[in-house]
C-alpha cells in the first residue's frame, strides 16, 4: 500500500500529503455517528480511507441507533443517517480489508480510528488478541514527533486499554485519555433498562463501566478526563499523537482536531 502521490492542499499555508486512514471495526454494532461523521470529514479532506473487519466482511453499524423509536430517543440525527447511508455504499465499506489476515499490518496507515458503540457485537474487536497484537505494535509508533495518529471514541478506547504488552501494560498506560464517562453510561443504562434491557452495558448487567475499565490500566487514574459537560469535548495526549472522545456528540470536533493534527505535521514556515 504505497502512499498516494497527489498531495492535498487544504488551505493556503498548509500542505498535507494524502494521509492513509483506516477504520478498525467489528462486523456489526458500532455507533453510526462515531463512524460516519469522522468518515465524512476525512472524505471531504480528500484522505485515502480504508476499513478493516476481522474477515473482510462489510461492517454495519448499530440498527438501534438508525431506526425505530430507539433512533428517535437516543440515536443518530437525520443528517448523520444520511451520511451513514452514503458511507455504507462506498467502495471503502463494500471492500474492506481483513485484520485477521496473517499479512495485515497497521503500518501503512497514517491514521487509525477506533469508533465506539454499545451493541455487544463490538466485543469482537475489543476482545480480539489479533487486534491487541496489531495495536501493541502500532501505537508506540505514534510517539511524538511521529506523524502517525490514533483516534478512539467511547468503547473504541477499550480496544486500546485492552491492548497490552508482554508485561501486561496497556498501550495507553502513560496517556491522557477520555472515553464514555461512567455517569453517562449509567444514566443511559438505567434510563432505558425497562425497555432495552442491558443494551447499554456491552458486557452485560453488572459489568464494569467503560470509564473504570480504562482507568484501571492507566499509570494514574487522573489521566482519565471525565468531562461531564454535554457539549463537544476531546482529549489530546501530550506524548503521543493520540486523540480520544467520549460519545457521539464529540464526533465532529474529534474529527476536526485529528485533521488539524495531521495538517500541523506539514506546515509551511
Amino acid at each position: 500500500m504505497d502512499r498516494l502521490e497527489d498531495p492535498v492542499i487544504t488551505h493556503p499555508g498548509m500542505y498535507v500529503p494524502t494521509p492513509k486512514v483506516l477504520f478498525m471495526m467489528a462486523d456489526y454494532g458500532h455507533d453510526p455517528t462515531e463512524t460516519a461523521v469522522p468518515y465524512t470529514a476525512f472524505k471531504e479532506a480528500k484522505y485515502d480511507i480504508k476499513f478493516a473487519t476481522e474477515n473482510g466482511k462489510p461492517p454495519r453499524c448499530d440498527k438501534k441507533m438508525l431506526e425505530g423509536f430507539t433512533q428517535k430517543l437516543l440515536g443518530a440525527k437525520k443528517e448523520v443517517i444520511s451520511q451513514y447511508k452514503k458511507m455504507i455504499i462506498s467502495e471503502e465499506v463494500r471492500h474492506p480489508l481483513a485484520w485477521s489476515d496473517p499479512d495485515f499490518s497497521l503500518d501503512p496507515f497514517d491514521l487509525v480510528i477506533f469508533p465506539g458503540g454499545h451493541d455487544k457485537g463490538v466485543r469482537q474487536i475489543i476482545d480480539s488478541p489479533i487486534v491487541h497484537k496489531l495495536v501493541v505494535d502500532y501505537f508506540p509508533k505514534t510517539k511524538k514527533p511521529s506523524k502517525k495518529v490514533v483516534g478512539a471514541v467511547c468503547h473504541g478506547v477499550m480496544v486500546l486499554s485492552e491492548s497490552k504488552d508482554a508485561a501486561g501494560r496497556s498501550v495507553i498506560r502513560d496517556c491522557d485519555t477520555t472515553a464514555l464517562p461512567a455517569k453517562f453510561e449509567q444514566a443511559a443504562y438505567w434510563g432505558t433498562r425497562a425497555v432495552l434491557g442491558d443494551y447499554y452495558k456491552t458486557y452485560g448487567h453488572g459489568s464494569e463501566n467503560v470509564e473504570d475499565s480504562v482507568k484501571k490500566v492507566l499509570a494514574d487514574p487522573a489521566q482519565f478526563k471525565a468531562e461531564l459537560n454535554p457539549g463537544p469535548f476531546y482529549v489530546e495526549d501530550k506524548q503521543y499523537n493520540y486523540i480520544s472522545a467520549r460519545y457521539p456528540v464529540d464526533a465532529e470536533l474529534f474529527a476536526e482536531e485529528i485533521i488539524k493534527t495531521i495538517e500541523s505535521f506539514h506546515k509551511i514556515a
